[in-house]
Parts: C-alpha cells; sequence; structure tokens
C-alpha cells in the first residue's frame, strides 16, 4: 500500500507533469481556454497512458532494448486511435473543440516517458496507477488552469458541458461574474502563460511553507524542556 501511495503522491503533487517536469505544454497551454476542454483532454491522456504503461509493462521482457522506443511508440498510436475514435463518435462536437491534439497525445513526451522511466521496468498493476496518477496529476493542472482562464477571460465556469453531455448540461453552466464584459488577454496565449506560472508558483510557494514548518522546531516544547 506504501507503493501505490508514493505512486499517487508522485502522480498528483511531487513530480506532477504540469507544474513540476513540465512536460507536454503544447496541449497545456493551447486547449485550457475553458475548464471542460482542459479536463476532457487531460482524462483522455490519464486514459491512453494507463492503457500504455499496463499494455508495455506484461511484454517488457521480449522487447529488444535496440526497438524498444519504436515499439513504445506504436502502441501508444494505437492506443490514441481507440481514445480518438471513441470521442468522435460519442461526443463529436467535443471532438471537433479538441481537435489536433487528441492524436498529438502519440507524441506527447509525458507518456513516452513514463511507459520508458517507470512501465519497463515494474509489474502490470504498479504501471497502471502510475499511468493513471500521473495522467490524474496533469488533468487537475489543465482543469485548474482551464478554469482560471474561462473565468477570468469570460466570466463563466463549465462552459461546453453541451460538447459532452449533449444541450440539457448547458443548465449547469455557471455564471461566476454577471454582466461580465471578458478580458481577452486571459483567453489568449499569453493568459496560458501567465496561468500555468502562477499555478507553478503556487505550488513551489506551499512546498516552501512545508519545508519551513518541517524544519523549525516546537516551540510549545521548550518550556517543558527547560524544566
Amino acid at each position: 500500500m506504501n507503493t501505490y501511495k508514493e505512486i499517487t503522491l508522485n502522480g498528483l503533487w511531487k513530480q506532477n507533469p504540469g507544474v513540476v517536469q513540465l512536460l507536454g505544454l503544447c496541449p497545456t497551454l493551447a486547449v485550457t481556454t475553458t475548464a471542460v476542454n482542459g479536463l476532457s483532454l487531460g482524462l483522455a491522456t490519464a486514459l491512453v497512458m494507463a492503457a500504455a504503461n499496463g499494455s508495455v509493462s506484461p511484454v517488457r521482457r521480449f522487447i529488444p532494448s535496440e526497438i524498444r522506443v519504436p515499439v513504445f511508440i506504436l502502441v501508444i498510436a494505437a492506443l490514441v486511435t481507440v481514445i480518438d475514435m471513441s470521442i468522435n463518435a460519442f461526443a463529436h462536437p467535443l471532438h471537433k473543440v479538441l481537435g489536433i491534439f487528441i492524436p498529438l497525445i502519440v507524441v506527447n513526451c509525458i507518456v513516452l516517458a513514463r511507459v520508458e522511466s517507470f512501465a519497463a521496468k515494474n509489474a502490470p498493476v504498479p504501471s497502471i496507477v502510475d499511468g493513471f496518477m500521473m495522467g490524474s496529476g496533469l488533468a487537475l493542472v489543465l482543469g485548474l488552469l482551464g478554469g482560471m482562464r474561462e473565468i477570468i477571460g469570460k466570466g463563466t465556469l463549465f462552459s461546453g458541458l453541451d460538447l459532452v453531455f449533449g444541450v440539457e448540461a448547458k443548465q449547469f453552466v455557471l455564471t461566476v461574474i454577471p454582466d461580465y464584459q471578458g478580458f481577452l488577454l486571459a483567453v489568449l496565449p499569453p493568459g496560458a502563460f501567465l496561468g500555468l506560472g502562477a499555478l507553478i508558483a503556487l505550488r513551489n510557494w506551499a512546498e516552501i511553507r512545508k519545508t519551513q514548518k518541517a524544519s523549525t522546531p516546537d516551540n510549545h516544547l521548550k518550556p517543558a524542556l527547560s524544566h
């Protein structure tokens, strides 16, 4: 259980691909105009990563080291094709919005990095958990960044929910700032850079605070020790 706890903590916080490793910045900056877009691509990436790790781990001993990278890419490409066609079939409007960024998961360095560094060296179950947690960490960053940009840029949250769940889902779109005229910079590429920088700074600040608290002695014990 400690192993899975460490894998989860690494994926969501310690080695988060979006704000620590800074991998896959192309979709992170391009797709996160809304929370729905960011979360959708993030979840698709998480599914691909879990499936890729789970597919590579059982056969890792049978793949010659000289051709392991092409084989890994071939496996990832097949899985991305399945995800891409599934989204096209069941959520076609969302597929049109995400566009080329779904097939580009094939060349996303996050996916190949986890297959190479973890799945190729570990058992199937931990590899699947690692892939899903790393993907979930990325999805969390994409969702937060998309939500920030959407609120600041449009004054709404979860706009585009109907792309996933149909027209009936429009009633769940939240108007965070009524009568808002919008802030164009937030939904343009510079807004993505500024938003991601803010998330990285916030995460680093939290880590610094945690380190300072851990290194500071408990002042409440001083009077007791003096006696």
